[in-house]
């Protein structure tokens, strides 16, 4: 067996010993070294459960007994009243399902997730609301002929299902390995006694810096077939797929099914088209190849995914192909499901190889959300048209694609996969397999409606936007949910992190949000509404503050702004400076000056807002309630070490973009209320080792939070924190980051599992609050790109490595990377957006490399 899973970057073995089972020495055709790969035989011993109510201990129930009760009746209302989806339910956790691969389709046009063992698994079809159902009859079949005669058929599953009873199920899983280095993934299989090795090779279309393939919901499967017999095989490869996703609908009636052929260009694909017609959101599925001269192609327009399903085994196992009749299939009557196959076959020469191809598409051009009060054009329609019937196109544009999108995929990650930095090779695989989470976060990516307003109805002349930005106009909105089970779109504070992926390989969308929040932020809603965490009533929506989020796919994103209602909006100050930071940050790696000037206003007023919370007049901004990213249940008091620090960090990028624009006055105002709220900070919050969590002299003020360099990182991400622009000594920075290397990485489960939020100086993890000793991934992604950025690579790469080896090898989380877990039993929100900050570790890496006097601009450019 080859050793994949290498030495650790601190000289320990990997403990996933993911590949113990795998029994062949077959490594298939083409896989790269770099990736996670894992036999189709393992299984995880640990079991974890998601945290819910009962998990909170008895020391913080008092403290939650009215959160609790306004919850339970707002929870009520929402799925017994209203009937819908509730964004957060602390009642219908999903269960942990070690099973999850790479998604399929590029961006923001709905994801169908196929698992490590083949099954398709995961769908979000319908826009951010997702359906976890595998769907038996959804597989691919090998078909080997010798003399005119077959010798062996098999289902390329592992499982034994009670359906289906006529196929041939129950692939050994110790001959076959999953590998995923996203956006592709690769599927080994040895056939025992055959001498045949089959790899499947599945290409999605993600690609850095490219805004119109990457928005295509198609996938395809590449087969590579190697004979390593001393006689020819015919080998036909089968794609069986239902029309639908296992959801309820797929018995509505009314689905129906037609073979379909085109031929443009030279080139010709045929296949089956899956006309999915439900009243809300249709779609069309479709299964295609592409014909050739020395491929056989041929289909089963239409057969029923229940009984036995002998007919369809029998058709293909009789001459290696599919009858193919011609017509389409009736519309299926309410009750009954219908599905479609689809064969290629070929020579495969003695001890030769040949390739099969096959794509799958779903074309959903029109959606509409929960609320259905108006329809959005996905962003993909723009080169495919909007009428519904792409499908054949979409297919025929993949099939004869596809290797040029490799290319550029291969292009772009050979730098990291060649190891520049000397790069360890679990960071290379979490690099890219993290970045699953910008296609199948619920994203969606539509065209701006000609009568859209982004401006908030406050114009450029009165400080406000354009009513229609040309970024968005021309690259389209942007939204992703904060997570798969926190449904809220672009949560602002958990984008602050998760953004470093978009600015650095899509940045016309990172930009395009930022417009989207800066129009929302001039808005105002004075409704009043209950607070689920305070109790108080307040209005939805203040003027001048960032918005928490842009609301809930169960309802009407982008009309109504911040959805959330477990906080007043005015308890999330952080927001505000975590906007302007974003917005320095992301004019510094791209030099976009119209992005400056038009957002330089929206920064200066939200600034000002800030400005009320400095009660002492000291030039730092004190907390109240739920300020900041503090641990839920835990009042601050007095300023923070995070929101204090972000408050500094504001202040310096402010003083910076007052010089880019030629405003001395206004840097100067906001340089005397940095060097005032530096004094401050220091004096209220720094202990001697590291900045105590907050300044209020409670018993637990001096635990050490893992993120309260927070500021300082976005500072360094910028190009500033030091010289001129330092908001924060650099010796203290310094000290501080090795108290929590030390004390929340090296003192929390032997180092092996990433930083603790919240620590006792005396080496104890903070019990304190409901998430002071949860491990947040992406929070610990953002400290080691803070500590390499301070010199401290190695204590980065080890803090980093312990949420790699925990996530993805330990717990069974690949593809589904949730908010946070605790040291033993729970684990928080699977799936979640935060942890794209691993490229912040990479940027870091990056700057560290690079001559900082060369353009501010080259680490975008290096990567387009």
């Amino acid at each position: 067996m080859t050793e994949i899973l290498c030495t650790s970057y601190c000289g320990e073995k990997s403990t996933g010993d993911l590949m113990s089972r795998y029994v062949s020495k077959e490594m298939g055709y083409g896989v790269p070294k770099e990736g996670w790969r894992i036999c189709l035989a393992h299984e995880f011993k640990e079991k974890r459960k998601p945290f819910q109510a009962k998990d909170v201990s008895l020391s913080n129930v008092w403290d939650h007994i009215g959160l609790g009760i306004r919850y339970l009746k707002w929870w009520y209302k929402k799925t017994q009243v209203e009937k819908k989806a509730p964004f957060i339910d602390m009642f219908g956790a999903q269960p942990l399902r070690q099973i999850y691969g790479a998604p399929l389709g590029g961006i923001g046009g709905g994801t169908i997730t196929r698992g490590w063992r083949g099954e398709f698994c995961r769908w979000q079809l319908r826009p951010g609301m997702y359906h976890y159902k595998t769907v038996t009859a959804n597989q691919f079949t090998v078909c080997l002929r010798r003399g005119g005669q077959t010798v062996y058929q098999q289902v390329l599953s592992v499982e034994r299902p009670p359906t289906l009873q006529g196929w041939n199920w129950g692939y050994c899983g110790e001959y076959a390995f999953y590998h995923a280095l996203y956006p592709r993934a690769w599927t080994v299989y040895h056939l025992p006694g055959q001498n045949v090795t089959l790899t499947c090779r599945q290409v999605s279309p993600v690609i850095p810096h490219d805004y119109q393939d990457s928005s295509l919901p198609v996938a395809v499967f590449v087969w590579d077939i190697e004979n390593k017999n001393d006689y020819d095989l015919d080998v036909s490869i089968m794609f069986t797929m239902v029309n639908g996703s296992g959801h309820k609908d797929d018995k509505s009636g009314g689905h129906w099914n037609e073979p379909f052929h085109l031929e443009k260009e030279g080139e010709a694909v045929s296949g089956v088209l899956l006309h999915h017609c439900t009243t809300v959101n249709p779609y069309t599925l479709c299964i295609a190849a592409r014909e050739q001269p020395d491929r056989e192609v041929s289909h089963q327009t239409a057969f029923s995914p229940k009984g036995t399903c002998s007919g369809l085994w029998s058709d293909l196992i009789t001459d290696g192909r599919l009858d193919s009749p011609t017509g389409s299939s009736p519309p299926t009557p309410k009750g009954e499901k219908v599905a479609a196959a689809l064969a290629v076959g070929c020579s495969v020469p003695a001890q030769g190889h040949n390739t099969l191809e096959f794509c799958l598409t779903w074309d959903m051009p029109k959606i509409t959300f929960g609320s259905k009060e108006r329809e959005h054009i996905r962003r993909y329609t723009r080169y495919f048209g909007t009428k519904g019937d792409a499908s054949p196109s979409l297919s025929h544009y993949a099939l004869t694609h596809y290797r040029q999108w490799e290319k550029s995929i291969e292009e772009w990650q050979r730098p990291v996969l060649q190891d520049r930095y000397s790069l360890p090779s679990w960071y290379k695989s979490a690099l890219f397999n993290e970045l699953y989470f910008v296609v199948d976060g619920g994203t969606v990516w539509t065209e701006l409606p000609e009568d859209a307003d982004v401006s908030g109805g406050v114009r450029s002349e009165d400080g406000g936007l354009p009513a229609q930005p040309a970024i968005i106009k021309e690259y389209g909105r942007f939204a992703y949910l904060e997570g798969q089970e926190y449904r809220m779109y672009n949560t602002y504070d958990v984008h602050f992190y998760a953004s470093f992926a978009l600015i650095m390989l899509w940045p016309k969308l990172a930009l395009s949000v930022q417009y989207d929040i800066a129009g929302s932020v001039v808005q105002q809603d004075p409704t009043e509404r209950l607070h689920l965490m305070s109790g108080r009533c307040s209005p939805v929506k203040a003027k001048n503050v960032v918005p928490h989020d842009i609301g809930d796919p169960d309802d009407e994103p982008w009309q109504r702004v911040n959805a959330y209602l477990i906080h007043d909006t005015a308890d999330w100050k952080d927001l505000n400076l975590k906007f302007v930071l974003q917005v320095y940050r992301d004019f510094h790696l791209t030099q976009d000056r119209q992005y400056l000037r038009d957002m330089w206003p929206i920064c200066q007023a939200v600034m000002d807002s800030e400005l009320k919370f400095d009660l002492d007049g000291d030039g730092l901004i004190e907390n109240s309630g739920y300020a900041d990213q503090t641990y839920d249940g835990w009042t601050v008091t007095g300023p923070s070490a995070y929101c204090g620090g972000l408050w500094l960090a504001s202040l310096c990028v402010m003083c910076k973009m007052a010089r880019l624009v030629d405003n001395e006055e206004t840097n100067q105002r906001f340089r005397d209320l940095l060097d005032r709220g530096s004094a401050a900070f220091d004096k209220l919050l720094w202990n001697g080792k590291y900045y105590n969590y907050d300044s209020s002299g409670r018993d637990l003020s001096n635990s050490v939070m893992s993120d309260q360099c927070a500021g300082h990182w976005f500072l360094r991400a910028s190009g500033l924190g030091e010289g001129e622009y330092q908001a924060f000594p650099k010796e203290k920075i310094q000290s501080a980051l090795k108290s929590v290397f030390d004390l929340n990485v090296m003192s929390f489960a032997g180092g092996q599992m990433g930083a603790v939020n919240g620590m006792r100086p005396e080496g104890v993890p903070d019990r304190s609050s409901v998430q002071s000793d949860e491990v947040w991934i992406g929070v610990v992604y953002g400290l080691a790109a803070t500590m390499i950025h301070e010199g401290m690579r190695e204590e980065g790469m080890r803090t980093a490595e312990g949420c790699y080896r925990t996530v993805w090898e330990r717990l069974g989380m690949a593809f589904q990377t949730p908010e946070a877990y605790c040291e033993k039993g729970i684990y928080r929100s699977l799936a979640y957006m935060r942890p794209l900050s691993i490229w912040a570790m990479q940027l870091a890496l990056d700057t560290s490399q690079k001559d900082q006097t060369t353009s501010p601009g080259r680490i975008i450019a290096s990567m387009n």
